[in-house]
């Protein structure tokens, strides 16, 4: 008896460690998807919390027949739980319902979740009859433990070890396995026989389904993201921290050029056919002043540290990039190392692999010169890095004169989000002096040169700048120059306890 009691506690323990990696692959998948991590947690979490009380309810009719309905709702819930992601990911790239898909998914999985317990509390019960509130404390306690065992394995194990498709048709056939042996080993003499046969081949169908998926998940995974993009995929990862994807255009375009670009969960970071125009704008006005140290915020693609090194008289330049895979294919990929002419193989370059906010914290010194190249603040993670808070934190790693430059965004198709940039500098004590190019990859694109002066700087081509493709004085004057729909807006800053960065940028994207 104590053997029966102990093992159907460990099915809810497995079964409440699987419920909660399929709540956290369906946020996770969000995140990566559409970037608004607190929105898809938000979704995600309401939906199935609600749709588990409609399963509870659901399942009192189903106590008379607990043991074959307990093996069905696992059966289901092992099969949906398992392709949900691959589901979603599908409904994303091919038919732009992701939102509907992503409500009915975590519906449907809450609802079989919230039916597990009253059954289970109906099977532990037929064991040894035990007080309400004592069996309640034991399912409880096994559900809370499992929950944790699952929250912790999703990105410590699963993620690295099989990726996310992956990762949860192997969470699904463990929750097939659970359900079913704890049936067809205790309650086997509460199944007839046409119910074994059923629940047999139901969980041999469940399994070849979820072995069927595991086999395809890689070249599904890369068709469905082909789907996403122009240009032929040419290389493609997952790090830990983001989707980082290379693509080539094919045939040439005119003069030859193949155009590699890279994205980072789906945004563009540049195309080489005139990202020249990106890095020249953002860097060479910076270094119009004293430039012996200078320190690189984000850029991993090492565009920007390519642009910073032709200057003879830089000492020395610290790069903080968040994720080391980035970093890895700008000095392995071999079109991206041209295109960078190997920068961060130059001895002056001194890569840090941490996130900016934190490392400022602590900086070990100050610069001359800084350059915030970092990605948009469209994402809840990277909202913080356009904050009063961080520009701050920039301030204090400044040399007496030094500038700073900030890669802002577009003031066409993003304008509030490019001036709450501009007024967040500006609330941390920055004269700012905002200028602006057309990147055609892009559109038109802006900047924000930056000083502790009282007076914004006046953006210049050093005097001993090497020889520029795009920028030059005359652009450069005109680039400081808004016409009247394009001027500064009165908008608040941004901060960490309340993002209006993120706020804007997420409405005008959307509406462009």
């Amino acid at each position: 008896m104590r053997f029966a009691r102990s093992a159907v506690l460990a099915a809810v323990f497995v079964c409440a460690a699987c419920g909660l990696v399929y709540e956290l692959a369906l946020v996770t998948l969000g995140s990566y998807l559409i970037g608004d991590t607190a929105g898809q947690a938000s979704i995600v979490l309401g939906v199935m919390v609600f749709a588990m009380g409609i399963g509870a309810l659901a399942a009192k009719p189903l106590q008379s027949r607990a043991a074959v309905s307990f093996a069905v709702i696992e059966l289901a819930l092992a099969l949906l739980g398992g392709v949900s992601v691959l589901t979603l990911y599908a409904a994303f790239a091919w038919l732009d319902l992701y939102a509907p898909a992503l409500v009915a998914t975590a519906f449907v999985l809450g609802a079989l979740i919230g039916a597990e317990i009253p059954l289970l509390m109906v099977l532990l019960q037929r064991i040894r009859e035990q007080a309400a509130g004592s069996a309640v404390a034991d399912l409880f306690a096994a559900d809370y433990i499992g929950a944790l065992l699952g929250g912790l394995a999703f990105p410590f194990l699963l993620l690295p070890a099989f990726g996310q498709l992956r990762g949860a048709l192997v969470v699904g056939a463990v929750n097939a396995v659970a359900g079913t042996a704890l049936v067809f080993t205790l309650f086997r003499r509460d199944l007839s026989r046409r119910a074994r046969a059923g629940l047999g081949g139901g969980a041999v169908a469940v399994g070849l389904l979820l072995g069927y998926a595991y086999v395809v998940a890689h070249d599904f995974e890369v068709t469905a993201r082909q789907q996403l993009y122009r240009d032929p995929i040419v290389h493609a990862e997952r790090s830990r921290y983001q989707e980082i994807v290379l693509t080539r255009a094919t045939p040439p375009l005119a003069g030859g050029d193949r155009d590699l670009r890279l994205y980072l969960n789906g945004d563009l970071q540049f195309s080489s056919v005139d990202e020249y125009r990106y890095h020249e704008a953002l860097v060479h006005p910076v270094l119009a002043g004293h430039r012996g140290d200078l320190l690189v915020l984000g850029a991993g693609d090492g565009l920007a540290v390519r642009e910073a090194l032709r200057y003879a008289d830089v000492d020395s330049v610290t790069v903080v990039e968040l994720d080391p895979a980035v970093i890895a294919l700008a000095r392995s990929w071999p079109e991206l190392r041209a295109l960078n002419g190997g920068a961060f193989d130059d001895p002056r370059v001194r890569v840090v692999n941490a996130d900016a906010f934190g490392w400022l914290r602590t900086a070990p010194a100050r610069f001359d010169a800084v350059i915030v190249d970092l990605p948009d603040p469209d994402e809840t993670a990277t909202a913080k890095l356009y904050s009063v808070e961080f520009y701050t934190l920039l301030r204090n790693v400044l040399a007496p004169g030094a500038q700073m430059v900030v890669q802002a965004g577009s003031p066409y198709f993003a304008p509030r989000s490019f001036w709450c940039i501009e007024a967040s500098m500006r609330e941390a004590g920055f004269a700012t002096t905002p200028y602006h190019v057309d990147v055609p990859s892009f559109g038109d694109w802006g900047f924000l040169l930056a000083g502790a002066a009282s007076t914004g700087p006046t953006p210049a081509v050093p005097g001993d700048a090497p020889p520029l493709r795009f920028l030059d004085s005359d652009v450069l004057r005109a680039a400081a120059v808004f016409p009247p729909d394009r001027g500064r807006l009165a908008v608040e800053p941004s901060t960490l306890l309340h993002p209006r960065v993120l706020e804007y940028a997420r409405q005008e994207w959307r509406n462009y």
